[in-house]
């Protein structure tokens, strides 16, 4: 019997496989990757009697490697926020998917473990721009206003870590960043004995001030629209630049293109705070995809970008 272990490179991803390996630990094979990377199933060859356990990808876009796996006699497990559209009805599939915009993957895990390593949940919520959730759970742990922006700090690092078009992009590799994770129980652990987490956010920091630079195309009173251009920094902030937008500004939506080689555009989409609802279903308009809160087009035509805009300026953001 084999295990593998596939989730998303970012925070949620990790620190809910962190999760759920000091609960039940197991030699496993771990596949993850930076957040393009979303299509992570298709590379697992598990067979009869093998488990799998997925976190924080979508289903749709790993539907036939699923059922792939599941005809090859494998058992997997789901852990999700994303919309997955029609699951597969079988036995050996045991998903816990919620798309609830105050949700994320590793909170979903939290849950089912019943809060036995609730720092990391706290941690991922910041980095998945989930503030309020956050500072929830922190409550719940009864930590210092000094101990929740350290685990503000490192989920949004972490978070930071996995964007880019490619793994030339990212300073470290996920799978690479989560074996260094593996070595510790707490993320105080990892703060406080790794230099790892405090060189990621000082890169952070510096590709934000550069994004903070860039003039909006549009703001009006529903939505902002800012431009980046193509550049390594760009490459690897612009979602976490989509973060800091919502939250500073939350009451309005916000949308960052940043320019690909060829004229188009990768977008970064974000519901307003105040109404979290409706970023996916405008996104999957422009062949993109995500969760109500927060979603991105890998690739939008230079003609469709005016499209975007109205679109965004028409939606009904705030119910």
């Amino acid at each position: 019997m084999a295990f593998y272990d596939v989730c998303n490179g970012d925070a949620d991803g990790l620190f809910a496989l962190r999760q759920l390996r000091l609960a039940s630990p197991v030699e496993s094979i771990l596949v993850t990757g930076i957040k393009r990377d979303i299509g992570l199933l298709e590379r697992v060859r598990a067979g009869d009697g093998d488990h799998v356990t997925v976190l924080d990808i979508a289903v749709g876009p790993n539907r036939l490697a699923l059922e792939r796996l599941l005809d090859a006699g494998a058992s997997v497990t789901w852990y999700d926020h994303h919309a997955p559209g029609p699951l597969p009805s079988h036995e050996r599939l045991r998903a816990h998917i919620d798309t609830s915009a105050q949700t994320c993957t590793s909170v979903l895990v939290d849950e089912k473990l019943k809060g036995r390593f609730r720092a990391w949940a706290v941690a991922a919520a910041y980095g998945d721009n989930l503030p309020r959730v956050a500072e929830r759970l922190a409550a719940m742990l009864g930590l210092t206003k000094e101990q929740r922006a350290q685990l503000q700090m490192f989920g949004e690092a972490v978070n930071y870590n996995a964007y880019g078009d490619s793994e030339a992009d990212v300073r470290i590799h996920p799978a690479a960043l989560y074996r260094w994770l593996a070595r510790y129980t707490s993320p105080f652990d990892v703060l406080a004995q790794s230099p790892i987490v405090q060189e990621l956010d000082e890169l952070r920091r510096s590709d934000l001030a550069r994004a903070r630079t860039a003039t909006a195309r549009l703001q009006d009173d529903q939505c902002s629209v800012v431009m980046l251009p193509d550049a390594p920094w760009s490459r690897r902030v612009l979602g976490t630049f989509a973060n800091e937008l919502a939250t500073s500004d939350p009451r309005r939506a916000h949308a960052v293109l940043r320019e690909l080689a060829d004229g188009s555009y990768t977008v970064s989409l974000r519901a307003p705070i105040t109404s979290p609802h409706g970023a996916d279903a405008i996104a999957r308009q422009f062949g993109g995809g995500g969760r109500a809160s927060a979603a991105g087009i890998d690739r939008l035509d230079m003609l469709d970008v005016p499209r975007l805009i109205a679109t965004l300026t028409a939606a009904e953001w705030q119910r």
